[in-house]
């Protein structure tokens, strides 16, 4: 398993390095930090040996030791220079040259400290990437494995390769998973039906997940609620360790991904990263490994 990790040599680089290491654990994955330039900057091919290095070459080979001295001992990974027209094109190519089975970005570097700020790249990854997208929060430095997923299964049937994926990666991981249903209440409709509903939607997707994991496996389910989706996300435990996966929204293309309202709610909210899987997604060999 491969995952693309969209880097530059600054806070948000960081940021996905340390998430795609944490999530590359347990998994043996290969990281590739792929950086990329502009497709109308010259070629940054290194020069012969003994000749002078131009300042786009002394750029590249200091992102690649940057990129690569942030990546733990025991973890393989590869630097790659990319030319596109944008950087969102770059990791989408890369990821589907590659063959790879989740992006990482970090957040953009205006938000708030450990808080998602959703940029120009990752708003174009969200809309466009053909692969599940990791969101590392501003200032995520943990590189240890991940210890906790949590899928928000909604209030409605749906969001099937979503639920696929983290009941898959909980059970190769060994990991717990968490089924969360955000209720907010102050959108239109009773909110006791609505909590009622949210209820009964989770555990029927208890229940088949508790069937496909192995016999002891810890599952579990909770409903949170509030008036608004920051203070249902505020008001459930988090921990360092942990990862949100949610699905795409209905309206995205097939095997595409788009996130929409609500989803976008609990990502500026969230304090852990989030992985979005598209919609109708399936490997063609297997589940993606996230």
């Amino acid at each position: 398993m491969r995952y693309v990790v969209g880097y530059t040599p600054n806070e948000r680089g960081a940021d996905a390095v340390a998430l795609a290491s944490a999530m590359a654990r347990a998994q043996e994955a290969h990281l590739d930090l792929v950086y990329v330039v502009d497709r109308s900057t010259p070629s940054v091919a290194m020069s012969p040996e003994g000749s002078r290095v131009s300042a786009a070459e002394q750029e590249v080979l200091a992102a690649e030791r940057q990129g690569l001295a942030l990546v733990p001992e025991g973890l393989d990974a590869l630097f790659h220079v990319r030319q596109a027209d944008s950087f969102a094109a770059g990791l989408i190519d890369a990821a589907v040259e590659y063959r790879a089975g989740l992006i990482v970005v970090g957040a953009a570097s205006n938000g708030l400290f450990k808080r998602h700020t959703v940029g120009s790249v990752a708003n174009a990854l969200l809309h466009a990437a053909p692969v599940p997208l990791a969101l590392a929060p501003r200032g995520y430095r943990r590189t240890e494995a991940i210890t906790r997923l949590t899928l928000a299964v909604g209030q409605r049937v749906g969001a099937e390769a979503a639920i696929d994926v983290a009941i898959e990666s909980a059970e190769r991981r060994g990991v717990p998973l968490r089924l969360v249903s955000l209720v907010e209440l102050d959108v239109e409709g009773d909110g006791g039906e609505n909590i009622n509903a949210a209820h009964i939607h989770a555990n029927t997707v208890l229940a088949a997940a508790a069937r496909r994991l192995p016999e002891g496996h810890h599952v579990s389910v909770e409903v949170a609620h509030g008036r608004t989706i920051e203070e249902t996300i505020d008001d459930l435990e988090w921990e360092d360790g942990e990862v949100m996966i949610v699905g795409s929204s209905r309206l995205a293309e097939k095997y595409k991904l788009f996130i929409g309202s609500t989803a976008n709610k609990v990502l500026r909210a969230l304090p852990v990263p989030m992985v979005v899987v598209p919609r109708d997604y399936q490997r063609v060999d297997t589940l993606p490994e996230v």
